[in-house]
């Protein structure tokens, strides 16, 4: 049976965590291990992640000083041990057949990577709106925007790990390095399977910063030409004020 390695990043996340890791552990695809790296949390998060590893030995913790999420999300896929590899943050969650449903999809589809719905709620969990990207992205695609969200991606590790880098939407990153490996990747039916808390603080929610994190990623990670990505720019624009309405 394949085993799926759940990385979660955690830093001072004890108002949330415990939803996110039970989750986890509630999965119907019961092969799995839960990598959750502990980035130096001052609060009763440690405390909590031990306790869930004391009575479920499919919980590993991995504990560092504050070296920020994508760190994290490195460490945890350093120390991974399953044949495929998803991500979940502490203040998000799952269906309960998140896994069992994308395992199935890879096999029916003999694609390496899937994706799915999820919806946006605040942190009351009152829904905001729901994500259904395309059915089938290739990298073009992702180039014009990000279709994955992170806490619905899952990859097979025959394509090997890819590098969280410390950028602005380092998730967008590694997804668009992952599917340029993979080839193309594939939704999951048509309803939510993870649900996004999104904070007021986040740092994704300035709009502003958030563009030049895309303009970035374009110029020095996928290193497009200036039209090139000015043209890739206007398309992720234009999906950024539409994919959420």
């Amino acid at each position: 049976m394949r085993r799926v390695s759940v990385v979660m990043p955690v830093y001072n996340a004890e108002s949330t965590l415990r939803r996110s890791v039970e989750s986890v552990l509630a999965q119907t695809h019961r092969d799995l291990e839960l990598v959750a790296v502990d980035d130096g949390s001052r609060d009763a998060s440690p405390g909590m992640l031990a306790a869930f590893a004391k009575s479920d030995p499919r919980v590993k913790v991995i504990r560092q000083a504050n070296a920020g999420v994508a760190a994290a999300r490195n460490a945890g896929v350093a120390a991974a041990t399953g044949t495929h590899v998803a991500f979940l943050d502490s203040d998000d969650w799952w269906h309960e057949s998140k896994l069992k449903r994308q395992l199935e999809h890879l096999d029916a589809t003999g694609a390496r990577i899937a994706y799915a719905c999820y919806q946006r709620v605040d942190e009351a969990g009152v829904p905001l709106s729901t994500v259904c990207p395309p059915q089938r992205v290739d990298h073009s695609a992702m180039l014009r925007s990000n279709r994955i969200g992170n806490l619905t991606g899952l990859y097979d590790r025959a394509l090997g790990d890819a590098v969280f880098q410390r950028i602005g939407h380092e998730d967008y990153a590694f997804w668009l390095e992952m599917v340029r490996r993979a080839g193309y990747a594939v939704r999951v039916g048509n309803e939510p399977l993870a649900w996004y808390c999104v904070r007021s603080s986040s740092l994704s929610s300035d709009k502003a910063k958030a563009a030049r994190w895309q303009w970035n990623i374009y110029r020095n990670i996928e290193r497009l030409s200036l039209p090139l990505a000015a043209w890739y720019f206007l398309h992720y624009a234009g999906n950024a004020l539409t994919k959420r309405r």
